[in-house]
């Protein structure tokens, strides 16, 4: 083998180990994909209770509200937004959105319970 083709041969394979190891460190751990699965579904669930707990309330009260003024939730199943009035139809509301339902489970205005699901 000539000193060209020796030289070639080491090109060729340093470039195939250079792709298996990006290859290698692209893939993804299992505590990763599953840290990532838990950020979409609280991004989701935030989303979807953005969407639908401000329509609830102006159904319900004729009150537009456009954010809520606390959240409670446990990060994987359910979503609290709470609101408080500011044109005097209602004082405050409380809306929760679980998970597992798809939609709002419970919705307080004003101390009173419109909406109630019991969790499945």
């Amino acid at each position: 083998m000539s000193e060209t083709q020796k030289l070639m041969a080491a090109v060729i394979g340093v470039f195939v180990i250079g792709f298996i190891m990006v290859g290698v460190n692209k893939q993804k751990s299992t505590e990763e994909m599953e840290s990532a699965s838990m950020i979409r579904a609280y991004s989701s669930m935030q989303t979807m209770a953005n969407q639908k707990c401000p329509k609830a309330i102006l159904e319900e009260t004729g009150e537009q509200v456009y954010f809520p003024t606390s959240t409670q939730s446990d990060k994987e199943t359910y979503l609290t937004l709470k609101y408080e009035g500011e044109s005097g139809k209602f004082k405050k509301a409380s809306c929760t959105l679980r998970l597992a339902q798809g939609g709002i489970s419970e919705l307080i205005i004003d101390d009173k319970v419109l909406v109630n699901k019991p969790e499945k």
